[in-house]
């Protein structure tokens, strides 16, 4: 059963509130160090119990998941902030705040000489639909408990 410190192999598939799928484990089994906030909060409390073999719908909602959209993270800067870069839609780009914190934001439009960004994660604001199926728990070792990730049999660890 799925408890703090278990090491989780599953596959999943999430969708959107419209069922349109986001992202899928394909071809891999995603693995996680349960209770070590290796993913977003809702879906690693919904976790907890679950039992190899365990095939689930879970839903979390936007306040368990990437948060609330906040309309405050949306911003303007001049294009010719990325000199000689072209500033093209969807990319992601890494910037400053003010008080010198780096963070992500995604360029949603460019008109003339201004760049319009949002800060928030695209997935801030949505409620995600989780189908997982739980492959294989087994207890975390000392070393993966101290690290707060997973090691996996066959690939170096840095």
């Amino acid at each position: 059963m799925i408890k703090e410190n278990s090491v989780v192999s599953m596959t999943y598939v999430l969708k959107d509130e419209n069922r349109i799928i986001l992202d899928a484990s394909i071809g891999r089994p995603f693995v996680l160090l349960q209770g070590h906030k290796n993913i977003i909060p809702g879906l690693e409390k919904q976790l907890v119990g679950l039992k190899e073999g365990d095939k689930k719908n879970l839903v979390v909602s936007p306040d368990e998941g990437y948060g609330q959209y906040d309309p405050n993270l949306r911003m303007t800067i001049p294009r010719q902030q990325f000199g000689e870069q072209t500033p093209d839609r969807g990319r992601q780009v890494q910037l400053q705040s003010p008080n010198g914190q780096p963070f992500v934001a995604t360029i949603v439009d460019v008109k003339d000489d201004q760049v319009f960004l949002d800060a928030n994660h695209p997935l801030a604001g949505k409620t995600l639909h989780f189908e997982v199926d739980i492959l294989e728990i087994r207890d975390a070792t000392e070393e993966e408990i101290a690290h707060g990730h997973p090691h996996m049999p066959g690939e170096p660890h840095a």
